[in-house]
This record gives C-alpha cells, structure tokens and sequence, in this order.
C-alpha cells in the first residue's frame, strides 16, 4: 500500500531526539502546550499516582460529534517511546488546524500514565544504548503493578479488582468519554515492528504494514509473544481479554498462576472502541523479518527456549528463598517484580515444553521464529536478571551486610555478567534511531484516527 500523502509528510516531519524523556519533561510538555494554545486546549489532573505524581491529560476540542480519541503513554514504564509520541501528536494537533480538521476527533493525551515506574527506568533514558546499561537501569513492574494489566476481571475462578489509581484514572475516563478510539503506546525490544488491534479493520492493516518500511524498520514476523494470541494478519495481532490466555493455559491443566487483571482493549471493548497497541523495538536485526527456512527445527527451538526459562526461573526463584528471611527491605518493587517474574518465567518454560512435544511443532523453523525465540531468552535473562540484580544492590545500599544477602549478590551478578556476554554473540543488532520509532508510532496514530474518521 503507498500511505497516502498527507500520512507521509506528517511522519517524515517527525524530529530527532538524543534521548528518551522522563517524568519531569513529559510534564513541562504538557503544561507548555497547554499555556501556548488555551483556546483549544484543556489540562486536567485526572488522578494520582501511588507515590503522589500527578496524572495529566491534555484535552483538544474536536467539533460537536467528533469522535473521541484516548491516547496515553507509558503503559508499561520501561517502554517510553509513546511518551515522546504522545507529546509530538499533541504539538502537532495544536498547531495544525488542517490536521485537526482531516482527522476530525476530541483528543485526550496522557503522556505518562505511570510515572512512578518510569522514574525507575531513568537511569537508561539518556543512553548509552548499550544492552548491558539497559539491563541494568531496568525496572518492569510485577504483574499487580502494571497499569495495563491490572482493570477489573471476573472470568471463571480468575477475579482481580484491585485495580491501581493510575488504572482508575483510565477507567474513568474510558466511562466518562466512551471513546472511539484507544491508543496505548507499547514498545518491545528486539526485533520488528508489530501491532495488536482490537477488532479486524482490513484498510488500516495495510497502512500499518506500510508505515515501518517507509521509516526503514522491518515489520516483525517472528513468534507471537503467546501461543492463544490469534494473528489477524502480518505483523498484526488481536487484541483481546486475558481471558483467551486464561483458556489456553487451563486446557492444558496449568494452573492459572496470574494475580493481575485484564487489560484496556478488554475494558473499552465494552463500549465499542478500537483499541490499538504499537509495540517497536529499539534493537533490530535483519532476521526479524526473514521467513525463509532456518536450517532446524521449531520443536527443537522452542526446547531450547523452554530449558533456558526454567534455568532463569530457577535461578531467580532459588535466590528469592535464600535471602527471604534476610531482608530489610522485601517489599521493594524490584523484590515485588522479581517474585512475579520468577513465577512467571517458570509458567512460560512449562508452556515452551509442551508446545515443543505437540504434533504441530514437529516442522521446520523459519529464521523470524528461531531468531525471535533466541532473543526473548536473552531479553528475559537481561531483563529479569536485572532487576533481580537491582534488588539485591538495594539491600546492600540500605545497609544490609548479611553474608547471605553479598552471596546471592555476587552468584546473581555473575550469571547476569555471562548474559550480557552470551547476549553479544547472538546477532547484530543496530540501535534504532529515536526519531523512527516515533515517526511509526506516530504514524500508526493517525492512520488508526483516520480509519475511525472514515479518511484513511
């Protein structure tokens, strides 16, 4: 599909940036928008964070039967590029009254949603762009802590209702506005370019296909990051309720071991809204579109993935027991993260084993899903391991010199220093300018607004 011109020169428009922004900055963002265009704009504090930030949405008229557009930021904490996304749409909403017109929506941004965990992340934000130094500045919340993943749920023996007040915010703004329209703005970490819709729109997929290759990204067609997740179409997933997940693990007598909720394409479902998830990566390779055949096979690929989440697991799981009773702070989020991770990574490595015994995995393997299998283990190891490690360096920080605590510490950081060393060796990946990946989030923006508008 050729983007249609006006698409095109929006997202060539897009500017560099040298940095990833933080709190502080997506907020003067906001406040400065706000201030340069009163006429046509509104800041509300829509809720508060756990730790006291303000949540803020910066509110631009539509006309009287506009639809309505949510787009908010920083679901997960650790992936910031939908906070600069979100805050190059609403410049360019403000000063552009011909892109307001064409797009004909009531806009309502929320640059950061979660500012407490971005805070966490900051330490990676300005660079260098380096696995180790991502690893280790790393923060991903446990499951219960994740905006995304923690709205209300009510499914067979699955019940959550403990949803965050930056949840609620966003609930009470799906309920208050009905919203046509919701964007979340996801990132991954390797590989390609892929997207989550909420309902089948066949004219936006194209569009969507196209928009990385117009940046020079590769659209991803490696593994789902679940085997229940129904694929619409290339590099184009459905975005449904945790359920779908709830009913895959279960038909094959796992537990469900999950303690978070359902997410918000589930919870705007119930009003109509296509819901729209960009995930892009910071590091790509070129095998992250590559579906010629991979030389082994898949069983034997998702083997390998199953044993090295289960040594992970074990690892993580091993060092949570042996300094459980030696801690001064075990309430921290990364001791809460690395409970629900350990957990989780044991649960992924039982999944991987049987699907590598399933009659449908006895085939070959393409170059994508070898490569997208090798590097969620490495980004899994990286990850998790650091924030493991993360854990055990706040204990030492506060002052906790017990020779059970320093022994995990240096048996953790050692395997984590093996990681990084074996993560190297893996592939060459080239680091994503900032300016692409904004460019294609931004882009997915519109064109998702204007398939909704019916202009696309």
């Amino acid at each position: 599909m050729a983007l249609p011109e006006w698409l095109v020169k929006e997202i060539d428009g897009v500017g560099d940036h040298p940095a990833f922004a933080g709190v502080d900055e997506l907020e003067r963002g906001l406040r400065t928008l706000a201030a340069g265009y009163p006429e046509i704009t509104t800041l509300q504090r829509v809720g508060t964070s756990r730790h006291g930030e303000p949540l803020l949405c910066l509110t631009i008229d539509g006309e009287p039967g506009d639809p309505t557009a949510l787009v908010f930021g920083l679901p997960h904490p650790n992936e910031p590029i939908g906070g600069l996304t979100a805050l190059h749409l609403a410049a360019r909403l403000c000063a552009d009254p011909g892109l307001r017109g064409r797009l004909r929506h009531r806009w309502r941004i929320i640059a950061c949603i979660d500012p407490d965990g971005l805070r966490l992340n900051e330490g990676w934000l300005a660079g260098p762009f380096t696995r180790e130094h991502y690893a280790r500045h790393f923060y991903r919340p446990a499951g219960p802590d994740q905006v995304e993943w923690t709205f209300p749920l009510d499914y067979k023996d699955a019940y959550f209702d403990a949803a965050l007040p930056e949840t609620q915010a966003l609930m009470r703004l799906i309920d208050s506005d009905r919203p046509d329209l919701v964007c979340s703005l996801h990132n991954s970490e390797l590989g390609g370019v892929y997207y989550y819709l909420s309902r089948a729109e066949p004219p936006l997929h194209l569009a969507l296909q196209a928009l990385p290759g117009h940046v020079g990204l590769p659209l991803d067609r490696g593994e789902p990051e679940a085997p229940y997740i129904t694929r619409l179409d290339d590099a184009i997933f459905q975005g449904t309720s945790i359920s779908r997940a709830y009913d895959y693990l279960t038909g094959l007598g796992e537990p469900w071991t999950s303690s978070a909720g359902d997410n918000t394409a589930s919870y705007a479902g119930r009003y109509g809204a296509l819901t729209l998830v960009t995930e892009l990566p910071y590091w790509t390779s070129d095998t992250a579109d590559d579906d010629g055949p991979a030389g082994t096979g898949y069983a034997s690929a998702l083997a390998a993935h199953a044993r090295a989440l289960a040594d992970l697991s074990s690892l993580m799981a091993e060092t949570i027991e042996a300094v459980a009773g030696a801690l001064m702070v075990p309430d921290s989020p990364f001791w809460r993260a690395s409970r629900s991770f350990a957990t989780m990574m044991a649960s992924g490595a039982r999944s991987a084993r049987s699907r590598s015994t399933s009659p449908e995995a006895d085939r070959p393997a393409t170059v994508a899903e070898v490569s997208s299998l090798a590097e969620a283990t490495h980004s899994f190891r990286l990850r998790y391991g650091g924030i493991l490690l993360r854990a055990l360096d706040g204990e030492v920080a506060v002052g906790n010199t017990r020779p059970v605590v320093r022994a995990a510490r240096e048996r953790v950081a050692a395997r984590h220093a093996e990681w990084v060393a074996g993560d190297a060796l893996i592939g060459e990946y080239r680091t994503i300018p900032i300016r692409q990946l904004v460019a294609t989030q931004y882009g997915a923006v519109l064109a998702a607004a204007a398939q909704v508008a019916g202009v696309l």
